[in-house]
């Protein structure tokens, strides 16, 4: 079982990129089996519809050479609406795929346990908010076309999901009030966000070609086809291991910048030498 007992508050202080990049790979190697179990779980719909999707253009390859069987035929008459269920399927579980390990990440650095309950629990009480969030995100990279423009505004909205996790925000105060905090720091949240994907990219990528050795193993042993269909869905499997390093890093970058903003630190502090000591 996915679980994670209750623990000390992570230490707030002002972080340092680096110190931000180290402990973004503690937080992660300390909670490894909660981060990757929920990242990799919450990956599968998406790993069947990658893997479905190589399936749908091969038949599309056969029907066009004229070498389709009449079973591929009637197959290929249904791919399309399979095709349309399993992405609708998969947008419903996006707040899911990113806000369950930012839910996690947030109750970890508060110190609070986390189970498999609580964090489908916590994301359900957000599960609105946050698909109207990536929604907003992705039509506004469709219709402005001018990437730096979404670039400027997605920073400024950054911390959004840890807003709504640990201040209790709605989708509207949660975008305002994480402006206002990025505000002024944009550029040392941007080069954090940058180092960040560079480092997620690179991961992502070396992960990736075991996946491309492991198909050309499979392709000795079974069809072509099936080699692709399998490793088009480990890929996307496999891949979601670094997912959580996206998402910690931010719940590690709004907690830097309520520091340096609100002393949010100096706040930590006064709350543990006010908390009764255990008698020795």
């Amino acid at each position: 079982m996915l679980q994670v007992s209750a623990t000390v508050p992570l230490r707030l202080r002002p972080l340092e990129i680096g110190d931000l990049l180290d402990e973004t790979f503690r937080m992660y190697r300390r909670h490894f089996l909660l981060f990757a179990g929920l990242s990799v779980i919450l990956s599968i719909p998406s790993a069947a519809l990658s893997s479905f999707s190589y399936y749908a253009l091969f038949s599309g390859l056969l029907l066009q050479a004229g070498t389709a069987t009449a079973d591929q035929t009637l197959l290929q008459a249904g791919t399309l609406g399979l095709y349309l269920v399993g992405a609708l399927v998969a947008l419903a579980l996006v707040p899911f795929f990113y806000g369950a390990v930012t839910y996690a990440a947030c109750e970890s650095a508060l110190g609070r346990p986390v189970t498999p309950a609580g964090v489908l629990s916590g994301v359900l009480r957000r599960y609105f908010p946050l698909l109207g969030y990536w929604l907003l995100i992705g039509l506004m990279l469709v219709a402005f076309c001018l990437i730096p423009l979404w670039i400027w505004i997605w920073v400024g909205w950054a911390v959004v999901m840890p807003l709504m996790f640990i201040e209790n925000l709605g989708l509207g105060a949660a975008m305002g009030r994480s402006w206002r905090l990025v505000q002024g720091r944009w550029w040392r949240t941007f080069f954090t966000l940058l180092l960040m994907f560079i480092i997620w990219f690179v991961a992502r990528t070396a992960l990736r070609a075991f996946i491309v050795l492991a198909q050309s193993l499979l392709q000795l042993v079974i069809p072509t086809v099936a080699a692709l269909w399998i490793a088009a869905a480990s890929s996307v499997i496999v891949g979601s291991l670094v997912n959580p390093l996206l998402q910690i890093a931010i719940v590690l970058i709004y907690l830097d910048l309520r520091v340096r903003r609100e002393a949010l630190d100096l706040f930590q502090l006064a709350q543990r030498v006010a908390s009764p000591q255990p008698a020795q």
